[in-house]
């Protein structure tokens, strides 16, 4: 399962239409220029619009329903299951972002929440001072030093850069679960997983997506300045961040700083 592949094939022959860079006598709207970072903004923004007239009639209605149909306790142990799916693609980017504590982290949440956690239902690993965590290759390729690029926004998929996109691509390709082989039964537990994940996402995030649409001015310019705020702040917490890899619950020695 590729679904980034017809994605490509439709945003590529759009690339073409750029933002044109104010003149070197516009000193200050050339800075803003470039810290936009945002030259295929014209191609966005109508990316943008056809996205969410898509989600408008599929999406947010399917993601409404859900809300209404699921009580919330529900929705959080589907949302538990599925990410406890994603813990062996998130230990495999802690380990190529060369944070063995992360990696320790994300695999104790992994055993013990199918264990105790009842396949993932239930997310007991957090009360035990193993706290949830994203990694994925857009962030591994972040630690590596790989500048993100331009602003994209690509349809059904949303905000994103050239680095989060091959980071989505390779996630996708390397799902591990791709390992279980095929044949009808995989090919179905891949859909239903890709469905729930993205219906499961929307419904978290739809009320702050409403609101944005109801109060922003300009609502594209503030879900890009929303995205990176939120992706540059993982990707730090990636860089700079080293949880102990014991529970809160264990008592440690004081060091000598402490002392």
């Amino acid at each position: 399962m590729r679904p980034f592949r017809p994605l490509f094939a439709l945003v590529l022959p759009l690339l073409a239409a750029c933002a044109t860079p104010p003149p070197a006598s516009r000193p200050e709207a050339l800075a803003a220029y470039h810290e936009t970072n945002d030259p295929l903004e014209p191609t966005n923004r109508v990316l943008y619009e056809v996205s969410n007239d898509i989600a408008d009639v599929t999406l947010s209605p399917a993601a409404r329903a859900y809300r209404w149909a699921l009580p919330e306790s529900v929705r959080n142990s589907v949302a538990n299951v599925l990410a406890n799916l994603g813990a062996p693609a998130r230990f495999g980017n802690d380990v190529l972002q060369t944070s063995s504590r992360r990696a320790g982290d994300t695999l104790m949440r992994f055993l013990i929440n199918t264990t105790i956690g009842v396949g993932g239902v239930f997310d007991v690993a957090s009360g035990w001072g193993y706290p949830a965590h994203p990694s994925d290759f857009g962030m591994t390729l972040a630690v590596w030093g790989t500048p993100p690029g331009p602003y994209l926004f690509l349809p059904l998929l949303g905000p994103s850069d050239p680095r989060d996109t091959l980071g989505f691509a390779v996630d996708t390709a390397g799902n591990p679960f791709r390992a279980l082989g095929s044949g009808p039964g995989i090919t179905v537990f891949n859909w239903l997983t890709l469905g729930t994940t993205t219906i499961s996402g929307y419904a978290q995030n739809l009320p702050a997506i409403d609101s944005v649409k109801r109060t922003a001015l300009d609502p594209y310019a503030t879900f890009r300045s929303l995205y990176r705020q939120h992706r540059q702040a993982q990707i730090e917490a990636a860089k700079t961040g080293r949880p102990a890899t014991i529970p809160v619950w264990f008592s440690l020695p004081p060091t000598k700083q402490s002392e």
